[in-house]
């Protein structure tokens, strides 16, 4: 604990230094200083952009204006404003250099403290558990696109919309248009300035210049004239060089009662810098993460770009409460209904056709008890049972003063749900069908039954309102946790991340598709991305990463695989000012295979997801090849009105047949040639898919269908045996590889002298095999 001590001993003179030069800075000038540098900083990582990612430098630059800003809220909050506060650009470098060190020294305690820990709340994973938990207090802030803090806003806010109006004068969307607003300001508020203070210095110049003067003679005339244009270089100014960007009162409409709650007076905090251990060290509950504003003079100021953010939705409702106590009770109740809601009201295109329970009651079968579960979604052969927290993401007790109380906010938000889904599939598994029901007006209904052997895919979720990275993505290195039933893996986020999900996978396919893999991450122990957008970029840029994840597990003897800044290409979706015209990052899939896909979208068949998932399992290559040989196929159903063709991936076969809509088709024939192609494939797994060509040669209707080889030759399917071994020898003819050589094959029925020949020599079959 020697080390630990240490960096307590060194953090805590740091911070006192830090405060004393804080303290007497002009806080305008300092913001306008430390804004400044971060602009550089982003500036340039996004210049280096263009070669490649920024560098640890331009990052660690970002990191520390950041961290730096927190510490100016915290000193303007404890301390009152002296009389003689003078900036010195000097005390700005040295402090950049003491909040460096400072970083520095409480990731050494997170590291040493943990590592000789005695606490035992999350058993042998605890001080793995432990350093997470105290690093990420200390690094990880506002871990949210800022673009869509309205629509985060607008959605959390809207139940409680005439408690809002009462209290503050105005609603939800009012109050999430403002949050939004306070986000546009630092993002891109000092280039807004720029560029208002070249337009106008470009106005004043032509005035000048139609004057027949120089720009120094006119320039008081100008300003006397244009009163409402200097007033905007003035306050572009001030936006650029004193920190006007974080001036809420300037850039919002927000009602003032509401900045008032949401802001510290100058010198009215008593806690951060009071004497006792940990003393002003980043280990004590900085006052941003109470309240994010801080008042100077008559106007309110967002002082740091993350905490308003990240604290502002608890803190806004711990100040209704405070001002409305009588709303307590119907609050808890509309946070409820939003939370358990959320993720089939926000995925709503995610889900068609989906059938959704809310409030789902049974008798435990071990307690003998009534219980309940949120949320269940029914869609297809899928299921996502959804247990959702209604209250803050986590506690704002610190992980170094009390982990114990730290701890049990975990457990309060992850076991709890995981229990709950656990009891709920325990009752799944009690029987093949078990019944639900509704609880109203004191009486228990029932209102459908489940059965487990009806679904592929069985997803539990527990939902929180905030992000809860990085711990959403770490809970299953918790003891208690373990696939459910043995193989279904719990997935915890939160409704911030659900906003991201529907942009990104705007189809039932590929969202459905994500949240497999994505499940299949979770039951992987010892496998790590930081959060919901690593997974998620990881799912965009290399589709089945759970099987690279597993893979590198197995050739490896390390005992923990972390995979790192996984999310850049969904970051970089969301940047910019025109950001909604940015492409919206996606797998690569041929025009031919997207034409299918959403042809099984359209047509929402039976196990319509099953077929549509089988295809987004296949890699770039695979995807190439199904396409083309789709393509191949589908132009010549003008010549014969049927057509068909197996498709095999390692030990899986897709069958394919293409049928022109003009003509019937014989259902006892798709079958027959389907399993015999399964027998020549001898593949571990066959599926089928019946696609219907319309007039104008597109897909119209998708429909998946089993196949069932049989395994013993009889008098009765001796003919799909002789069609299977008829297959064989026409493939040996043309020269096409034998069965369960190679990964891919390609192999159809009835091939045309006109058609490419299936050895793969690009020639057409009367040309090369066909003889």
């Amino acid at each position: 604990m020697e080390a630990a001590e240490a960096a307590l001993n060194e953090m805590e003179r740091i911070a006192a230094h830090m405060r004393a030069i804080i303290v007497r800075m002009p806080p305008h000038d300092l913001l306008g200083y430390i804004y400044g540098q971060r602009l550089t900083a982003i500036g340039s990582k996004d210049h280096e952009r263009a070669e490649g990612d920024p560098t640890e430098g331009q990052k660690n630059a970002i990191n520390e204006s950041q961290f730096l800003l927190e510490y100016v809220h915290a000193v303007l909050a404890s301390d009152e404003f002296p009389d003689d506060a003078k900036f010195d650009e000097a005390q700005c470098i040295e402090l950049y250099e003491l909040s460096r060190i400072l970083r520095e020294q409480a990731m050494i305690y997170a590291i040493s403290s943990s590592a000789d820990t005695g606490n035992q709340e999350f058993g042998p994973n605890t001080a793995e558990l432990e350093f997470r938990a105290k690093s990420s207090w200390i690094a990880l802030r506002g871990n949210r696109y800022q673009v869509l803090e309205n629509e985060f806003y607008r959605y959390v806010l809207a139940p409680h919309d005439d408690a809002l109006t009462e209290v503050y004068g105005v609603g939800a969307a009012e109050i999430a248009k403002g949050f939004q607003d306070i986000a546009n300001a630092t993002r891109t508020g000092q280039a807004d300035a720029m560029l208002e203070m070249r337009e106008q210095h470009e106005a004043a110049v032509q005035y000048a210049k139609d004057k027949g003067k120089s720009l120094e003679e006119v320039m008081e005339h100008w300003v006397a004239e244009n009163g409402e244009k200097a007033m905007a270089v003035r306050l572009a100014m001030e936006d650029m060089l004193r920190g006007g960007i974080a001036n809420v009162s300037r850039h919002t409409n927000l009602p003032k009662d509401l900045m008032t709650d949401l802001a510290y007076e100058r010198g009215e905090d008593n806690d951060f810098f009071a004497e006792g251990k940990f003393s002003g060290t980043p280990y004590r509950t900085l006052p941003a993460r109470k309240k994010p504003l801080v008042k100077l003079g008559s106007e309110y100021f967002a002082v740091d770009p993350c905490f308003i953010r990240d604290a502002g939705y608890r803190a806004l409702l711990f100040k209704l409460l405070a001002r409305k106590p009588e709303y307590k009770k119907c609050f808890k109740e509309r946070q409820k209904i939003m939370s358990e809601g959320a993720f089939p009201d926000i995925l709503a295109d995610q889900l068609p056709g989906a059938t959704i329970y809310k409030e789902v009651y049974y008798k435990d079968p071990v307690s003998k008890h009534w219980v309940e579960n949120d949320t269940l979604i029914l869609i297809d052969d899928v299921m996502y049972l959804v247990e959702a927290k209604a209250g803050a993401a986590a506690t704002i007790a610190s992980p170094a003063l009390d982990f114990k109380r730290h701890a049990q906010s975990l457990k309060d938000l992850v076991l709890k749900v995981y229990k709950q889904c656990e009891r709920f599939f325990n009752y799944l598994n009690s029987a093949d069908q078990v019944p639900i029901y509704s609880f109203t007006d004191g009486n228990y209904r029932e209102i459908g039954s489940v059965s487990r052997l009806d679904y592929r895919v069985m997803i539990p979720v527990g939902l929180t309102v905030e992000s809860f990275s990085p711990f959403s993505a770490y809970c299953k290195d918790l003891p208690e946790i373990e696939p459910l039933l043995g193989k279904h893996g719990f997935v915890s986020m939160s409704i911030d991340d659900l906003f991201v999900l529907k942009r990104i996978l705007p189809t039932a396919g590929e969202f459905s598709h994500y949240m497999e893999v994505r499940q299949a991450v979770a039951a992987i122990k010892h496998a790590h991305l930081f959060d919901e957008f690593d997974h998620l970029g990881a799912y965009v840029t290399r589709n089945r990463f759970d099987k690279d994840i597993a893979e590198q597990l197995r050739e490896s003897d390390a005992k923990l695989i972390i995979w790192d800044r996984m999310s850049s290409v969904v970051d970089q979706y969301f940047e910019g000012q025109n950001w909604k015209a940015n492409e919206v990052p996606a797998q690569y899939f041929p025009n031919e295979l997207l034409k299918l896909l959403e042809a099984i979208n359209t047509s929402r068949k039976p196990r319509w997801l099953k077929v549509d998932n089988l295809i987004r399992d296949y890699g770039e290559q695979g995807r190439d090849d199904l396409a083309r040989r789709l393509s191949e196929v589908r132009k010549t159903l003008g010549e014969n009105p049927e057509r068909y063709f197996a498709f095999t991936d390692g030990d899986q076969m897709l069958f394919v047949w293409m049928q022109d809509s003009k003509f019937t088709p014989n259902r006892q024939k798709i079958e027959e040639q389907a399993a015999a192609s399964a027998l020549y494939a001898k593949t571990s797994t066959a599926v089928g898919i019946y696609v219907e060509v319309g007039n104008a040669a597109n897909y119209e209707k998708v429909q998946y269908f089993e196949i069932d080889p049989p395994t013993v030759r009889t008098m009765g399917n001796a003919h799909i045996f002789a069609a299977a071994e008829r297959i064989g020898r026409r493939m040996s003819r043309a020269g096409a590889p034998k069965a369960n050589h190679g990964s891919q094959q390609v192999f159809t029925g009835k091939i045309g002298r006109n058609d490419r020949c299936p050895c793969g020599s690009g020639l057409k079959y009367k040309k090369c095999h066909g003889c």
